[in-house]
């Protein structure tokens, strides 16, 4: 890949999440660089589909008491909705732990499609 290839393949990663994250209860559109700076790593993951068919979804219940919970939900064509629900105290740190929860689910479920042969060579060291 030349140089001039690479920040156009690094602006179409980074946009996914802009166009997909949804913010409701709890959050507003000024927490959106907030939220969006703690999802960020999100993008890598949802980046092979289309932004049209792909919802995250962020809200927090009970937020700056200590039972707030933060629940990160997306929808993702071919995988069934997928939610991480944390409760945590620390806002950010809530968020980190959502997205981390989301993210191995979304490993988990990749790991279901794999067709089973594929698995077992990937898991063979070389």
């Amino acid at each position: 890949m030349s140089e001039s290839e690479s920040p156009r393949a690094e602006s179409s990663r980074t946009g996914v999440l802009d166009e997909v994250l949804v913010l409701s209860g709890g959050f507003s559109e000024a927490d959106r660089p907030l939220v969006r700076r703690h999802l960020a790593t999100l993008e890598t993951h949802l980046s092979r589909w289309d932004p049209a068919s792909v919802t995250v979804e962020v809200s927090v219940k009970e937020r700056g008491k200590r039972e707030q919970q933060v629940t990160l939900r997306a929808e993702l064509p071919g995988y069934p909705p997928l939610v991480a629900r944390v409760v945590d105290p620390d806002l950010d740190g809530a968020l980190a732990a959502a997205k981390r929860e989301l993210v191995r689910q979304l490993e988990d479920e990749k790991t279901k499609r794999d067709p089973k042969g594929n698995r077992q060579l990937r898991a063979k060291p070389r």
